[in-house]
């Protein structure tokens, strides 16, 4: 139990109780304290991951609760903006169907081979999450002032985060594909005859 309760889980549970007081700031108007916690939020998504590095404190349960405290976070974000009329609703159902397809394919390759496919996180994924973190903010800033960003960065910013966000969901299908052509593949070719061979000599 003891291992369990890391620095890093911690942070990484704190995350996790964070995403309502966040949904109920946005509920109540209080943009600039939802920006403070929602970068509060990403700050200790960093801390967790270098702490767990530099202490050697890497846990299987942290390897599954980090990103799905991001996934949560993020997912709950895009899903409460997009009810303001903030955020266009193509996006939001982008990066929710991102997450389900790759939710869902991970459990069928599990289902299909009885195997755990490790999740290694592509340079791709993580452009993704940046991008969507960036999305937030700035969407969280124009609700604070909407003189400080130009509408058309904001859109530039909504495009990039699709694009990536598309690409990297398409990487992650790819490599279960690839994954699971390779636990498919028979490890060994058919055994020899050998009492064919001896009667051939």
């Amino acid at each position: 139990m003891l291992t369990l309760l890391t620095v890093p889980n911690l942070l990484t549970l704190l995350r996790i109780v964070a995403i309502p007081a966040f949904l109920i700031l946005l509920e109540d108007f209080r943009y600039r304290e939802a920006l403070a916690l929602f970068v509060a939020a990403g700050v200790t998504d960093a801390l967790d991951g270098a702490i767990a590095r530099l202490t050697h404190t890497k846990t299987t349960l942290g390897a599954f609760l980090d990103p799905a405290a991001d996934k949560l976070l993020l997912v709950s974000a895009f899903i409460a903006l997009g009810f303001m009329h903030v955020v266009p609703r193509w996006l939001v159902v982008l990066v929710i169907s991102r997450d389900v397809v790759i939710v869902l394919g991970y459990f069928l390759l599990f289902v299909m081979t009885g195997q755990r496919m490790e999740v290694i996180p592509s340079a791709s994924g993580k452009a993704s999450t940046a991008l969507q973190l960036l999305s937030v903010t700035i969407v969280l800033l124009t609700l604070i002032d909407r003189q400080l960003l130009n509408p058309g960065v904001r859109l530039g910013v909504f495009y990039a985060t699709a694009t990536v966000t598309a690409l990297a969901g398409l990487q992650y299908m790819y490599r279960g594909l690839a994954w699971l052509q390779h636990e498919a593949t028979p490890a060994t070719t058919a055994p020899r005859d050998e009492s064919r061979d001896r009667r051939r000599a």
